[in-house]
């Protein structure tokens, strides 16, 4: 993985491809939103359409079929819609599998919002369908897993021809991809018309929708939610509970914060988060601390442009470094230090001036992910509802002393934390009580 000293501009030619690599966040500001107009299109690869991923907003080319989508989908994706009580009594009866338990939630939470339709159970279908899609996105968009990625002319070769095993892959995952385009979709338009219409991003643009057009942007916005959004909070969902696990006076900071602002009665809200820096500046930690797309999507260059001196050809692919800039000590001193309080001014309110790992999280310019704002919602709710309502500490060892964690990142276009273990218990019995009351009401 690149390093910060490499440099503002790394240029690559891979057979023909010239790839520049942006180290700065300087550099990607000015290329990736200043000059977005140059920088908003995508490189569709071959992998995306022989997978069944052509769908996809994040990796769609610029245009009239990208903007229609991406405009419904932001308008509709409301964080008043987050449901999460199910998740922490899951917590309480089941902690060890926590990692389990938030795949399931981020799952369920977009479901709703995107269909309307509520997952029942630890097996639900359209929670396995949506699981199976992006372990399908995460293995499909792997750097460098494909040579087709490569030389797209090799999607051509028959998927029996020997070395040809991408085009096996690709035709077992396409089946797989199609159902979280499809099968939700279905049951949300047939429960439409027997007059059930919850609140969702379907029901919402299908009473607007005019045409086939808009029904056919209605449907892409609602099977984006789950890819746009599912990762990138589940990864720092479990980066939280590895923050927390080694760094307990933080934690009870975050605790006293929330028993002061929020009281033994209920569980935070939205309402509650001008009022709870500590906590937004603990999901904001948690974002920079550990990366989790350490290299954006690349953006392609439509025509040739100057930055600096360097000459970026049309068709390069521009690539955001976020990883350095997580790591860059001008903004972020002692990077490798889980630090909330570095987002926050001496009065305790969130500072201003201090760059947003969010704005690297979630992309930049036309491309930014119109599921952020969602996300975060999301984490701040979860995050705080669970600092209320738990402790969560490191495991013992055989001296009863805590164990430190080595929070290691997995490869891939997400990177998730590498399984750990932590141990999470209810803070006392009243706050047990308080998920069990908010789970049966």
């Amino acid at each position: 993985m690149s390093s910060p000293s490499l440099g503002e501009i790394v240029s690559l030619n891979t057979f023909g491809t010239r790839m520049i690599v942006l180290g700065t966040h300087e550099a990607a500001v000015e290329l990736l939103e200043k000059r977005s107009s140059i920088y908003s299109d995508r490189n569709m690869t071959p992998t995306a359409e022989l997978a069944g991923f052509d769908w996809l907003i994040a990796m769609m080319r610029y245009g009239p079929r990208w903007r229609k989508i991406r405009a419904v989908f932001h308008k509709c994706m409301n964080p008043n819609m987050i449901v999460q009580y199910r998740y922490l009594l899951r917590l309480v009866e089941n902690p060890a599998k926590f990692y389990q338990h938030g795949r399931h939630l981020i799952g369920a939470i977009i479901i709703r919002v995107a269909y309307g339709i509520k997952v029942v159970g630890e097996n639900d279908k359209y929670i396995k369908i949506a699981e199976d899609a992006m372990d399908a996105f995460n293995i499909v968009f792997q750097p460098g897993r494909y040579l087709v990625q490569t030389f797209p002319s090799l999607r051509h070769i028959p998927p029996w021809f020997p070395g040809a095993k991408f085009g096996r892959e690709f035709a077992d995952w396409f089946p797989i991809v199609q159902k979280i385009h499809e099968v939700p979709w279905e049951t949300a338009i047939a429960e439409r018309l027997k007059g059930n219409t919850p609140a969702s991003i379907v029901s919402t643009l299908m009473d607007r929708a005019e045409g086939p057009e808009d029904e056919q942007a209605a449907k892409g916005a609602a099977a984006n939610a789950y890819i746009a959004g599912a990762d990138t909070t589940l990864s720092t969902l479990q980066t939280f509970f590895a923050a927390m696990a080694s760094n307990p006076l933080i934690q009870k900071c975050a605790q006293n914060a929330l028993d002061t602002i929020v009281g033994p009665d209920r569980l935070p809200t939205m309402e509650d988060k001008p009022d709870l820096p500590y906590i937004t500046a603990i999901v904001k930690e948690c974002l920079r601390w550990r990366s989790v797309v350490p290299l954006s999507v690349p953006h392609m260059a439509i025509q040739e442009d100057e930055y600096k001196g360097y000459r970026i050809p049309v068709g390069s692919l521009v690539i955001s470094n976020t990883w350095a800039y997580s790591r860059d000590t001008k903004y972020y001193p002692e990077p490798e230090t889980f630090k909330p309080e570095r987002f926050l001014l001496d009065s305790g309110e969130l500072n201003p001036d201090v760059l947003d790992p969010a704005e690297m999280a979630f992309g930049y310019g036309r491309r930014i992910c119109p599921g952020r704002f969602f996300a975060e919602a999301s984490l701040f709710t979860v995050i705080s509802s669970i600092l209320h309502t738990f402790d969560i500490s490191a495991p013992l060892d055989k001296e009863g002393k805590p164990m430190k964690l080595n929070v290691n990142m997995t490869n891939g276009v997400v990177s998730y934390p590498e399984p750990f273990e932590c141990i999470i218990r209810p803070r006392s019995a009243s706050a047990e009580a308080l998920v069990r009351a908010s789970a049966s009401g």
